[in-house]
């Protein structure tokens, strides 16, 4: 357009330097006419070219998350285990000694006005890949409505949804390893509303294949998991934020196998969590560049009622146990690029009948507990270097003390993460 206008003035101020020659031809005219037309249909194709070029509104943000750990215990943790609970899979305390962590493959983007789509691939240490999510969602349902489908983990409770890249410690939380598997993610589809209210509300619910531990073997025909969840949260001030949840997990499970890979102890029922969290955090007037802090706590409580084959002897036993846990963290910012952290984690699992003693779910009187204090410092938001230790008293009659030191960097474009 510009080219033009400029064309345009070059013509007018050739008519009038030479305004006391002879007129020109109109032939002459009617051939700069044209020329003035096709140089404006030339200038908006190449208009349109250049915003096809500089839109990047549909192509993929692509970003890989690089972890590595260096780590030391005091006790072997291949022999962990937490009295009361049948473990799922990779839920110890991790590898000794140098470790590459698990690193993610991230691709997301609008697929058009509609949907939004994410893949990742979680790359494991042991040259593995594995489709960790990959979802779309809907961008405009309306009335405050929103449905994901696909690969996801879970949005019950807090720290569920968040990836591993995004913890504030390097670990998950106890109950989190002895109830969830660590994190529950599955196949499925969720609907979720929020509320046109000041105050924050969601509500949602999801259904799940039920694969995934505390679920198993995709029960009831590959529906074996439900979930109900509502999140309330808002501002108290310019500096404060709050938000709390509750949150119900019903899966079924046939067979889920738990222990060890060659005879794995067997449990067949169903399995009710209910789960509250707590979120409050501080950033002086909203800014949380320099200094903040956050505060976090969740409880679960899960129900289990079935049959349990300890170590697939042929002989189901009968199974109806409570378990309940919780944890409680506070990490606050003290300058721009520096944090701490603490974190306290409790477990208790009741007693089982007799004829259970001695299985994984025989709490043997002891209730696991541990506590963890953390220092990191990011160079940027792109980068995060961090120490940690866990005094470990998860194990029966066994203390253990554990450091990790971490990093974590982000390669490319990443979105932001949740409140």
């Amino acid at each position: 357009m510009y080219k033009s206008i400029f064309m345009a003035a070059l013509l007018f101020a050739a008519h009038v330097t030479h305004a006391a020659e002879p007129p020109v031809n109109p032939q002459q005219l009617r051939d700069l006419e044209q020329r003035v037309r096709e140089l404006e249909a030339a200038n908006a194709a190449a208009d349109k070219t250049t915003t096809r070029q500089i839109s990047n509104n549909f192509n993929p943000a692509i970003s890989l998350i690089l972890d590595g750990k260096l780590s030391g215990f005091s006790r072997d943790p291949d022999n962990y285990a937490l009295p009361g609970f049948a473990l799922g899979e990779e839920t110890g305390p991790g590898d000794e000694g140098l470790r590459l962590g698990e690193s993610e493959l991230v691709m997301s983007a609008n697929i058009d006005d509609k949907f939004y789509g994410q893949f990742t691939a979680a790359l494991t240490p042991e040259n593995e890949t594995e489709i960790e999510e990959a979802f779309i969602e809907t961008l405009a349902l309306g009335g405050g409505g929103a449905v994901k489908a696909g690969r996801f983990f879970s949005h019950i409770g807090y720290l569920n949804p968040v990836h591993a890249h995004a913890w504030d410690f390097v670990d998950q939380p106890l109950v989190y390893r002895a109830m969830l598997g660590n994190q529950y993610g599955d196949d499925g589809v969720q609907a979720r509303w929020v509320a046109p209210t000041d105050v924050f509300v969601e509500v949602g619910a999801e259904l799940f294949r039920g694969d995934g531990f505390p679920a198993g073997g995709a029960a009831n025909a590959g529906k074996g998991t439900t979930t109900f969840f509502v999140h309330i949260g808002g501002d108290a001030g310019a500096s404060h934020a709050w938000r709390v949840g509750i949150s119900r997990l019903d899966a079924d499970a046939e067979d889920r196998a738990t222990g060890d890979a060659t005879a794995p102890d067997l449990f067949t029922g169903n399995a009710t969590i209910t789960g509250v969290d707590f979120i409050w955090k501080w950033a002086p007037d909203g800014n949380p560049k320099r200094t903040n802090f956050k505060f976090q706590t969740e409880y679960f409580a899960r129900d289990e009622d079935g049959t349990f084959d300890p170590a697939s002897s042929g002989t189901p036993l009968a199974h109806d146990g409570k378990q309940k846990g919780w944890y409680a963290q506070a990490v606050y910012q003290f300058l721009p690029r520096w944090r701490a952290g603490l974190r306290a984690d409790r477990l208790k699992a009741d007693a089982v009948d007799a004829a259970l003693a001695g299985t994984a779910l025989d709490n043997a009187g002891h209730h696991p507990k541990r506590a963890s204090a953390m220092v990191d410092f990011s160079n940027s938001e792109f980068s995060r270097l961090r120490f940690q230790v866990n005094k470990d008293e998860s194990r029966l009659d066994q203390k253990d003390t554990q450091w990790y030191l971490q990093y974590i960097m982000s390669l490319g474009a990443h979105g932001a993460h949740a409140f």
